[in-house]
């Protein structure tokens, strides 16, 4: 396979950490497009659950009777919910159910799914947090909704869950009158590779790499935890000060890691992995910001 047509020199001389499992090709072929030197180092793994019995039955419950809300609180759990019912033969049985649905998307990420299985989404919240759902869900109990009645009472929700599992959602749900139905499509699992996580700490408390990318809050978290463990983390956290190495993450809930532990984090405007890898070439080339 050729390499990556070059784009620019932005990035030449430039070594980041992808601390990130899924779609982390897609990134580092942007990136080196740019010239940068990627190293590997998923803090996190994901474990799907597509062939798990539960997920199935529950999918078949949501067809017999289709739910009047669905919460999509991920793109890939959206994805990995409908590739699931595709292949036992219910995706299309399941998309008739949903036409009907008032869908809530927690983020841009889980309405572009949504979207994608053929889903209208009604609602999304922008910064990507569990939080502002809960918030909408309140405010739908105080309004005259045309799906849902006058309040949450007594509706059917679906509530498909991002691998970190709790956010409040379905007690929000529950505390509002609404039978609730957990889709549990995946779950995050541990790093495959703990040498290349600890490796990755250590360079970056060293000062070996320009920058650590993040995109899920689970893989920030646990990347953290292995600079603690190591050591590290008081020579990354001096290194940030110093702005002579970046963080950068893909969206608030993803930078939250981080910011508790007040380590500042570059933020795309749009929480997209395109976003990102622009955000990241832009602030060590500013000149890029005019570029095509």
């Amino acid at each position: 396979m050729s390499a990556p047509a070059r784009l620019s020199a932005a990035l030449e001389g430039r070594r980041l950490v992808l601390a990130l499992d899924r779609r982390a090709e897609e990134l580092a072929a942007a990136l080196t497009r740019h010239g940068a030197e990627i190293l590997h180092a998923p803090a996190m793994s994901m474990i799907p659950h597509v062939d798990d019995p539960l997920l199935l039955a529950r999918t078949a419950e949501l067809i017999a009777r289709p739910p009047q809300l669905l919460i999509a609180t991920t793109g890939v759990g959206m994805r990995g919910w409908f590739e699931a019912a595709d292949a036992v033969g219910s995706g299309d049985a399941l998309r008739a159910a949903l036409a009907d649905t008032r869908v809530i998307a927690r983020g841009p990420k889980a309405r572009g799914a949504a979207q994608q299985v053929g889903l209208t989404v009604d609602w999304v919240a922008e910064e990507g947090t569990s939080a502002e759902v809960i918030a909408h869900l309140t405010h739908l109990t105080r309004e005259n909704d045309r799906k849902t009645g006058h309040d949450l009472r007594g509706v059917r929700a679906a509530v498909q869950h991002h691998g970190s599992g709790a956010d409040g959602i379905d007690e929000a749900l529950q505390a509002a009158g609404a039978e609730v139905t957990t889709l549990t499509v995946y779950r995050w699992g541990p790093p495959r590779d703990l040498g290349a996580v600890h490796r990755s700490v250590l360079e970056a408390a060293a000062g070996g790499v320009d920058a650590v990318l993040f995109t899920a809050a689970p893989g920030t978290e646990n990347w953290l935890a292995a600079a603690e463990r190591a050591g590290a983390l008081p020579g990354i956290a001096a290194r940030v000060r110093e702005g002579r190495l970046l963080m950068a993450a893909v969206g608030p809930l993803t930078a939250a890691p981080l910011e508790a532990r007040g380590l500042p984090a570059l933020r795309p405007a749009r929480s997209r992995m395109g976003a990102l890898a622009r955000a990241v070439i832009t602030h060590f080339d500013p000149a890029q910001e005019a570029a095509p």
